[in-house]
């Protein structure tokens, strides 16, 4: 069992920043995967960025999809803590962002992407981009 909570989340301006923390709890957490995913309403749950609690080796959503390179995916283990550090932040990022910890299995980036492959998740926080 593994639980997740989720935090930071706000009311921003579009080019502002923030920290998104998740407080990991459970054992052998280096069996697991973490990851963050957002969603909006109607919409499907989309990944952002992963990592495997034990050494890191993190994924990020595809250029495309507008986060790379904005977004950056960190973990403290001395503190049981997640992050997403989200910076130049656009009305399109407004989502509701959740953390996810998943049994690892093998890691790459098809693994890592796909929502199913998470075993438990975070009440989610809400962030809100406006201009």
């Amino acid at each position: 069992q593994v639980q997740l909570v989720e935090s930071g989340g706000g009311s921003v301006q579009t080019g502002d920043s923030l920290r998104l923390t998740c407080i990991v709890s459970g054992r052998d957490l280096d069996d697991y995967m973490m990851g963050w995913f957002r969603q909006t309403p109607g919409k499907e749950r989309e990944f952002v960025a992963a990592l495997l609690w034990s050494n890191v080796l993190p994924y990020y959503a595809d250029a495309g999809r507008s986060v790379n390179g904005r977004f950056t995916i960190s973990r403290d283990r001395d503190k049981n803590t997640m992050f997403l550090e989200a910076n130049t932040l656009k009305a399109e990022d407004t989502a509701v962002y959740f953390c996810a910890a998943g049994t690892l299995k093998f890691w790459n980036e098809g693994t890592a992407r796909n929502p199913n492959n998470y075993d438990y998740w975070g009440q989610g926080t809400q962030v809100t981009v406006s201009s």
